[in-house]
């Protein structure tokens, strides 16, 4: 089956590590692993007109992607991000504002291009600001399918905006620590699969998944849950694994693969990117698959 469009919509900025800076932001991420893994994708998003925005439309050519949905801003720099990789497993972010994403404009071309794409992805992150979340509810209601990367980036969300978006969402992404916290807002502690299930209950949600870290990930969806162990691999650190991971999860649903193997294919996107350092290190579909496979028998 052939791929289909998918539209990412929310920050583009520098990391920048004690080795160096990094291109990053979940939506840019997801749009470069979707593309490695042979997705048609497109970012929505802005940048600075300045030295570091130049050299993000240079890098997002260099992936493949188009850079007509980039907007510029000839006020607001670029972003940037300092990134703390102290602990290679829980890695932290102190998060510059107010920047160029922060100010993502609303363009008929915006509308269309959603309307045209088979999937919508968008985090809680792009919403802090007025004139970017504005922007992002008007594409919502332009949108076919529409996943909620959920990526909670505090003192960067409050829990009005992160209900109404999931109140939107076919298909919500977060981290178990998340998962956590969002159904301390809305519901009794439970276990993972009953939060699960209730977040797709009251939210009328076509799937809910969880990342575990290193324990791999859940996915509830149809009424079942599905369950796929992490790899065990050598981190170099995580930063993007968690956006490589939706990224092939997202490539499984769109071609209808069964549940359980896009789940556990996109484990094994997560562990790969992991195991090098940045956020968004070239691969291939082969590559993801012959992780998952194993070491090839004497």
């Amino acid at each position: 089956m052939t791929a289909n469009n998918v539209v990412c919509f929310g920050e583009i900025l520098w990391d920048v590590l004690p080795t160096g800076k990094q291109p990053g932001g979940a939506p840019c991420n997801v749009a470069v692993h979707l593309r490695q893994l042979g997705v048609p994708a497109r970012l929505i998003s802005r940048v600075g007109d300045d030295e570091l925005g130049t050299e993000l439309l240079d890098f997002i050519r260099s992936k493949g992607l188009s850079t007509a949905y980039v907007q510029g801003d000839q006020h607001q720099q670029t972003g940037v991000v300092a990134v703390n990789v102290d602990d290679t497993h829980e890695v932290s972010y102190d998060i510059v504002g107010p920047v160029a994403w922060d100010y993502v404009q609303p363009e008929p071309a915006l509308d269309a291009a959603v309307e045209q794409a088979d999937m919508f992805v968008f985090g809680s992150l792009a919403a802090r600001s007025p004139i970017t979340r504005a922007t992002l509810y008007r594409l919502l209601e332009h949108a076919r399918f529409r996943v909620f990367d959920v990526n909670l980036r505090p003192p960067h969300y409050t829990r009005e905006v992160v209900e109404y978006l999931l109140s939107k969402a076919e298909l919500v992404k977060m981290n178990h620590h998340e998962l956590a916290e969002i159904m301390s807002w809305v519901g009794p502690k439970t276990d993972l699969p009953m939060a699960m299930q209730a977040l797709a209950a009251r939210f009328h949600l076509r799937a809910v998944c969880v990342t575990c870290g290193a324990d791999g990930a859940l996915l509830w969806t149809n009424g079942q849950l599905y369950q796929a162990p992490g790899l065990r691999v050598e981190v170099q650190d995580t930063i993007g694994s968690g956006d490589a991971f939706l990224a092939a999860l997202l490539k499984g649903w769109q071609q209808g693969q069964e549940s359980g193997e896009c789940l556990r294919f996109a484990c094994a996107a997560g562990a790969l990117v992991a195991t090098q350092a940045g956020a968004t290190p070239s691969f291939t579909d082969a590559d993801v698959r012959g992780l998952l496979a194993g070491p090839a028998s004497p």
